[in-house]
């Protein structure tokens, strides 16, 4: 067996296939500071510590959240934080079965010599931030590329996508070193006019790359997951209907990624909540082999309508509690074909969370 064989390998297999349980999926809450602090701005609430915690508690003790989530991954901060009551965040996550996670890099940086096009930092002392997460409870880690479509069709160059496949493999590997199971990221944006076609051009690609290099690094495919965009359009082409974003996403999928990749999981990419969900659900109900599960590691798509219903006020918790498990439930019933819609129209579903060039 080439791939990567260590002490932890059958630990990160048996936490890679929890966070792939079908059915279940991940809350990604691991905005950065300044990403956390527009989504407070936007119901007016001020960019402190009392806040971000007071709205990470109200997603994570949600009543019921806990059926529909195998998996949260937090921001640095947010993995010592701990309830207004006293309990750690971590053992709160643990003892109601989700897995907790940590985002791991340090933003993107410009590549000289291209056309804006990035890469992702955060190599340096990873391996020693790796082993004080998973002493602080992490068991799984998350690393984003942004990749995007050019106009011309000369992006994503290659120079931009060997260096952040090359990146990923780099930080799957260290991470598989300290026990962390690592979550593979790379993302199209959606910024552009191009049509689906470039776009899935582009995510084949691209994932065909980062699976390279993944297996040069010999990273055990049996504990990684792969987080990716789903193939659409671009944000400023006609939009087209669930169930050709399902086909196309899918192809690319069984085009690039091998049966060994534990589970997919799919970024929203500033879709609406109820887009995010009606996408991943035609997917699942697509009758092709799918080797694994399709699921969701969503933020935006997760936390919007809670956050317009909770506006920092004490009172409207439990409204705010019940509309983030409205959509664990809608994103687990997608990940198993079974989504039937909200049956209501839900303005705040229904809202667009596009930004172009989105960072975290």
């Amino acid at each position: 067996m080439s791939a990567f064989v260590g002490k932890y390998t059958d630990e990160l297999i048996k936490t890679a296939k929890s966070l792939a349980t079908p059915g279940k999926g991940i809350l990604a809450s691991d905005e950065s500071t300044g990403t956390i602090g527009k989504r407070l701005s936007s119901i007016n609430l001020e960019n402190v510590e009392s806040n971000r915690q007071a709205l990470r508690e109200l997603l994570f003790t949600a009543p019921g959240a806990t059926e529909y989530l195998s998996g949260a991954i937090l921001f640095e901060e947010t993995l010592y934080q701990k309830t207004s009551g006293g309990t750690p965040f971590v053992d709160l996550l643990v003892a109601g079965g989700v897995v907790p996670g940590i985002k791991v890099d340090m933003g993107t940086v410009e590549i000289a010599g291209t056309n804006g096009e990035t890469v992702t930092q955060g190599h340096d002392s990873l391996g020693a931030r790796c082993a004080k997460y998973y002493a602080a409870g992490a068991r799984f880690a998350k690393w984003r590329s942004v990749l995007k479509v050019g106009a011309a069709g000369g992006e994503p160059s290659e120079l931009a996508v060997r260096l952040n496949a090359e990146g990923l493999a780099r930080y799957a590997a260290i991470c598989q070193e300290n026990g962390l199971v690592p979550i593979v990221e790379p993302e199209i944006l959606t910024d552009g006019g191009h049509d689906i076609q470039a776009c899935a051009a582009a995510t084949e690609r691209v994932l065909a790359a980062v699976f390279k290099s993944l297996n040069d690094h010999k990273v055990l495919l049996e504990g990684t997951l792969l987080k990716t965009n789903m193939v659409t359009p671009g944000s400023d082409s006609p939009k087209v209907g669930a169930e050709v974003i399902a086909e196309y996403t899918v192809a690319a999928l069984r085009r690039t990624v091998p049966p060994a990749v534990a589970g997919v999981v799919f970024l929203s990419g500033g879709q609406s909540e109820e887009e995010a969900t009606r996408n991943l659900d035609a997917m699942n109900k697509l009758e092709v082999l799918k080797p694994w599960t399709l699921s969701f590691s969503f933020g935006r798509a997760l936390q919007q309508s809670t956050l317009k219903k909770w506006l920092g006020k004490e009172e409207n918790v439990a409204a705010a509690q019940a509309a983030f498990v409205a959509r664990c439930k809608a994103n687990s019933e997608a990940t198993l074909g079974k989504y039937a819609g909200s049956g209501a129209a839900d303005a705040d579903a229904s809202e667009s969370l596009y930004v172009k060039g989105y960072k975290y």
